[in-house]
């Protein structure tokens, strides 16, 4: 699940009243910004070392959070038909993908941080590869694609080097493979998406390339600043409290001129309270997060991965079921995940009734429009699978439920600014703040909505698109969740040494969905 939090969705709500309020927002906010950055600059950019073209705190973060188990790569995979050539595929990421100018730089790290550096030894030939896959008995090509790319998940990118690689399979069941592995550091996934959307026929263009001598980040501090803790706050606070938006704008105000604080007195003091009050109430539940429940997807994992999908499930079906039961087309498949993940471990002999595992979730938190900057701008939202419910009908509504009570929460963003705030620590720091996560969960789960329509490839179709964010920590277990051309397909990639055989996780699925949809028509609709 990624989910957009924009202030034009609140403006859209009710425009005459929001509306106003959100220029201000954003004027007040840059202007708060300003005058932290004022007062903390020196301070900031003297022991921080923030200068020239410095990698924002989150992403260092991310640079840092690779580990013998867990690295942080996204890594995808397309299956293509017919198939295309290695040549064609330089050329295409020639044109459309180096123009984005961090897939033309490397990482310098020092004590403070990371600096992006441009790598004057650039070479293709070391970021696109062509692969051949171990043989396998017709009809189990497949087997080879998963194992190669589970391979890929645990080989670590060379650091010396732009921090991306293309593996191109050019023959591979009537067409292609491509899998793909993308540093956590350099994008987030609604950014990698831009980016697909740059590569595919008929793409949107790439970015314009900086100019020779002009600044790259030359307001670093006062960015970080910004972006980190103001502007996603922003259109956060928007969509969280509404109506209340002027009094969030006053907020900013005497943030940015304290001395109307004397002149306004208490105005707007309910709104403040309110917000405050919201956010040490998430920040508690985010704190106060009991560790999971243990099964044996949880534990120390080792250094080798496993990777396994389906195939489709119709995209329509899975829309009337939600239509028919008043719930979400991400309810549905989340309590599929839940299902297929509860009846593996029944399967496997373990206890589960009234279990429940923790996954964590990408929750977007920038406007579309300038996802092309690429960077992480995403927090994490905290999501129950109620796998101990065989019940199918009762888990769907129990799923609701449980995304009914997030709507609206501030745990999204305040994760990125632990993410932030990590980023700024030295390495042993960032993984015992960032070991409350992995303690308190099972998995790290993904549902990116993609287009309807498939697309095409140096006049291919991509046929099957699958993605998976990375695990960080002791969390052994991926689950992606993929709507493209007109179905739904899942995908797992686990720690073998906590689950050796995801296919039979991914075999749980379509059952799952079929039990719902049976139920469901079941149901006296007439009565």
């Amino acid at each position: 699940m990624v989910t957009r939090i924009i202030a034009s969705k609140a403006v859209q709500d009710d425009p005459r009243s929001v509306g106003p309020a959100v220029k201000r927002i954003r004027k007040s906010a840059r202007q708060a910004a300003g005058t932290v950055n004022g007062s903390l600059a020196g301070v900031v950019g003297g022991t921080l070392g923030l200068t020239g073209e410095r990698m924002s705190k989150v992403d260092t973060a991310w640079l840092r959070m690779d580990s013998a188990s867990n690295l942080m790569m996204i890594v995808g995979v397309w299956v293509l038909k017919p198939g295309i050539r290695r040549e064609h595929l330089c050329q295409r990421i020639t044109e459309r993908l180096l123009p984005y100018a961090r897939f033309c730089q490397r990482v310098e790290q020092d004590a403070t941080g990371a600096t992006w550096v441009q790598d004057a030894d650039f070479d293709i030939d070391r970021h696109v590869v062509t692969e051949t896959l171990a043989r396998k008995p017709r009809g189990r090509e497949q087997e080879a694609l998963q194992d190669r790319l589970a391979e890929l998940a645990t080989t670590p990118l060379d650091m010396h080097r732009p921090l991306w690689q293309f593996h191109l399979v050019e023959h591979y069941q009537g067409g292609s493979a491509m899998m793909v592995r993308i540093h956590h550091c350099i994008a987030d996934g609604i950014a990698l998406i831009a980016v697909t959307h740059s590569l595919v026929d008929g793409g949107a263009p790439p970015p314009r390339r900086s100019r020779a001598g002009e600044p790259h980040d030359g307001r670093d501090a006062q960015d970080w600043i910004a972006d980190t803790f103001i502007k996603p706050f922003t259109g956060l606070a928007v969509k969280a409290i509404g109506s209340a938006g002027e009094g969030i704008a006053g907020a900013f105000d005497l943030l940015a001129e304290p001395q109307k604080g004397v002149e306004k007195g208490m105005a707007g003091g309910a709104e403040l309270a309110r917000l405050a009050y919201q956010l040490i109430r998430d920040a508690s539940a985010l704190a106060l997060m009991p560790d999971d429940s243990p099964t044996r997807l949880k534990g120390t994992p080792g250094s080798h991965k496993r990777v396994a999908w389906c195939d489709p499930i119709p995209l329509d079906e899975v829309r009337a079921v939600g239509k028919a039961l008043n719930c979400s087309i991400n309810d549905v498949l989340l309590s599929c995940v839940a299902g297929a993940i509860g009846a593996y471990l029944r399967a496997k002999g373990d206890a589960i009734t009234g279990k429940e595992i923790r996954a964590m979730v990408p929750v977007n938190l920038r406007p579309l429009e300038e996802a092309y900057k690429l960077g992480n701008r995403f927090g994490l939202a905290p999501v129950v699978l109620p796998i101990g419910l065989e019940n199918p009908v009762e888990r769907v509504y129990e799923v609701r439920r449980r995304m009914g009570e997030l709507k609206g929460s501030l745990q999204p963003l305040l994760a990125f600014g632990l993410l932030a705030v990590a980023g700024l620590l030295i390495k042993p720091a960032q993984d015992a703040m960032l070991n409350l996560f992995s303690r308190k969960t099972t998995a790290v789960m993904t549902n990116v909505p993609g287009p309807r329509e498939k697309l095409r490839f140096l006049g291919a179709t991509i046929e099957q698109n699958l993605v998976w964010v990375p695990q960080s920590g002791s969390v052994g277990l991926g689950v992606s969740i993929l709507s493209y051309g007109g179905g739904v397909q899942f995908g797992v990639i686990t720690d073998s040494t906590l689950c050796p055989d995801p296919q039979n996780i991914i075999n749980g699925f379509e059952p799952e969905f079929a039990k719902l949809s049976l139920l469901t028509l079941m149901l006296p609709w007439g009565e």
